[in-house]
């Protein structure tokens, strides 16, 4: 009997082999990973649990009701319906709100809110993100979208505003290499919690973080994580843990830019030379413009942190190369932006930006490929067109958007004004994991007409649309593996057949389109593996260019994992710190902006400040919130994606996520 063989693919975990056994689909890791993803053993439970959806369904109320706003939403059982008769009823819907051949000269789409977060494939064709936006601006010449990401889009913003574009900068240093071989402290404020980089938008074919950290120990650097969670950080020799309460992170930054200062430790030169607004910061951390000084002292009593541990922290800081590390978690709260802002700031004050090893980051320590030197050549993608909308909305505010109609609001200091949706098309995400305030959310989704959803399993979020298409998953596609600052590109056969009733959102929307009348515009001819073999040539027209294994697509597809060329160039920070008139940041000024204008108009203090949590305010909190709760990622899971599966299955009890106590608390207590 002919073995069955292990063929490469790729998930958001990383990339891997498989075959499809009579037992099920056989995973095996990436023999090129130095530390693959456990949550690899996931990706098996995809094809055939039960919670896969298998036919359309059309929400009972919307059905026999008709479209429009209905508290309902969510609440109502759903019809199974044929696959031509529920595109038949969207088509029809997406006609009357506007949708067709025949668009308007101006603003497009206005009514439209096409969500997606994209992390249903890390295939570069099936990314349902990419999929949806080219249909929406297909159909209706454009969609209200959003920017940013919930992971990290107040530190994002604040850093757009005070260094520069910072998904460019995170992206291009600083590289796990410098920090293995020539860092000699990493401060980690929120830790660096390994697992999770695991994950990576379009895959993480190597898992160098450990492995990073690790040589960086055996040469002895130190670390210190800055994190009210235990675990937050491997057992590393060298290693200090420091448990700040949550929260509280600025103050600690605050009080040790207050020792560098007081006792000459600040690099001047390097302050006077890259930045700019040092002396309106430096008046607020003396006291000198509020008439507290943010010494250690005044740090102790908020942040639980020893005096003498924090002047410590900072002589040592000072004495060393250093590298401070903020994780996406330190922003995921009110004013959020300000311990990203305040890291950036005490980072400038040791003046190690432009040595290797040393400096800032933000999201190192949070999603997998940053760190990893940028690719030199093009990756495959999937053109999503023009949206002539031009409208937005900062991710977080889906809420706010359904429900303000013509309300304003501010973004970067910007006045705009919420349009008035009438259709929410989704693909590629569950808002409903990732939103901050799920009551709130489940009100406004009863606002639109009509909510469609596609996914591959029951989300809450599909449990709120009027319109379900159920769609396949990454093992059921063919498509090519390919992510910002991964070295490989992976080609992803098919693995398994499809179950039945699931089919892929190109051929959902491709549906969709013939019925609206604009399908050549939206498939111009190709079929998905046509599309695949065009996004690829761009891939290897620059690999032959530099004289490099360039196989055609047949055999890119049949082949082996094709690695891809890094780049050499200097990163735009190290043009930056060679000469800064000639090669200016991002930034109003050019330079770091310590202190800002126009993050001061936008009705914030504009430089890095304290502010207390709401829930802070007029009372003590130890007295009156015994507790506070932290959110962050579970060990096996990210994202809750196939959290049916082993891995994370067996990290649950009674298949319930664990919530842990400080044992010291639970004793107090009884």
């Amino acid at each position: 009997m002919t073995e069955i063989p292990f063929r490469p693919h790729s998930s958001h975990w990383g990339t891997f082999h498989a075959r499809q056994t009579p037992e099920g689909l056989e995973i095996r890791p990436f023999e090129g990973d130095p530390d693959p993803s456990p949550i690899l053993a996931n990706i098996p439970a995809a094809l055939t649990h039960p919670a896969r959806l298998t036919q359309p369904l059309i929400r009972r109320g919307w059905l026999e009701r008709g479209p429009g706003p209905d508290p309902m939403r969510g609440r109502e059982e759903f019809v199974a319906v044929p696959w031509d008769e529920a595109l038949d009823i969207a088509a029809a819907e997406m006609m009357r709100l506007g949708a067709g051949p025949d668009l308007p000269e101006t603003v497009p789409g206005a009514h439209v809110f096409g969500g997606s977060y994209g992390w249903s494939s890390a295939g570069r064709f099936h990314h349902a993100q990419s999929q949806v936006h080219r249909f929406l601006n297909t159909a209706f010449g454009g969609y209200v979208a959003s920017v940013d990401t919930y992971s990290s889009a107040a530190g994002s913003v604040i850093l757009s505003m005070t260094w520069g574009h910072p998904i460019s900068m995170m992206m291009e240093q600083p590289f796990w290499q410098d920090i293995a071989e020539e860092t000699e402290l990493l401060i980690a404020f929120g830790g660096m919690p390994v697992r999770n980089l695991a994950v990576s938008p379009g895959g993480n074919s190597q898992h160098v973080a450990r492995p990073s950290l690790k040589a960086a120990a055996a040469r002895g650097c130190r670390f210190v994580s800055v994190s009210p969670i235990a675990d937050d950080m491997d057992e590393l020799p060298g290693l200090t843990r420091i448990a700040p309460r949550p929260g509280t992170d600025v103050a600690l930054m605050l009080a040790m830019a207050q020792v560098l200062a007081a006792e000459g430790l600040a690099d001047r030169a390097y302050l006077d030379r890259c930045t700019t607004g040092y002396d309106r910061f430096l008046a607020y951390l003396d006291g000198t413009a509020d008439g507290t000084a943010k010494t250690p002292d005044w740090a102790a009593a908020i942040t639980g942190i020893p005096a003498g541990t924090i002047r410590d922290l900072s002589r040592s800081a000072a004495a060393r190369r250093t590298h401070i590390s903020v994780a996406y978690a330190l922003q995921r709260a009110r004013n959020g932006e300000q311990p990203v802002w305040a890291a950036m700031v005490l980072a400038a004050m040791l003046g190690q930006n432009a040595r290797r090893g040393g400096g800032f980051s933000y999201g190192l320590a949070s999603i997998g490929n940053v760190g990893k030197p940028k690719l030199a050549v093009p990756l495959p993608t999937l053109p999503q067109g023009e949206n002539r909308s031009g409208d937005f909305i900062p991710v977080a505010r889906i809420a706010e958007l359904l429900q303000n109609p013509g309300k304003s609001y501010t973004y970067k200091g910007e006045t705009r004004d919420y349009a008035d949706i009438r259709l929410v098309y989704w693909a590629g995400g569950n808002p409903f994991h990732h939103h901050q305030h799920l009551d709130n959310m489940r009100a406004a989704f009863s606002r639109p007409d009509t909510v469609i959803v596609h996914d591959s399993v029951g989300t809450a979020s599909a449990r709120h649309a009027d319109i379900v298409f159920p769609v396949t998953v990454t093992p059921e596609r063919a498509d090519i593996g390919a992510s910002a600052n991964d070295p490989f590109l992976i080609p992803m056969p098919q693995l398994a057949e499809p179950i039945a009733g699931p089919r892929h959102d190109y051929d959902v929307f491709s549906a969709l389109s013939e019925r609206l009348g604009c399908a050549d515009a939206f498939t111009e001819g190709r079929s998905a593996e046509e599309w695949q073999a065009w996004m690829y040539a761009r891939t290897r027209t620059a690999l032959a260019e530099r004289q490099l294994p360039a196989p055609d697509f047949a055999e890119f597809m049949e082949g082996g994992i094709l690695e891809l060329p890094v780049t050499d160039a200097p990163s735009r920070l190290a043009l930056f710190h060679a000469d800064p008139d000639a090669h200016p940041l991002e930034t109003p000024s050019g330079k770091m902006e310590i202190y800002c204008e126009a993050v001061e108009a936008a009705g914030l203090p504009g430089h890095p400040a304290w502010m207390p949590p709401e829930e802070w305010l007029g009372a003590d909190l130890a007295a009156v919130h015994p507790f506070q709760l932290v959110a962050n990622q579970p060990r096996g899971k990210l994202h809750s994606q196939l959290d049916f599966g082993a891995a994370s299955m067996a990290t649950k009890r009674g298949g319930r996520e664990v919530a842990r106590m400080n044992p010291a608390d639970g004793w107090r207590r009884g």
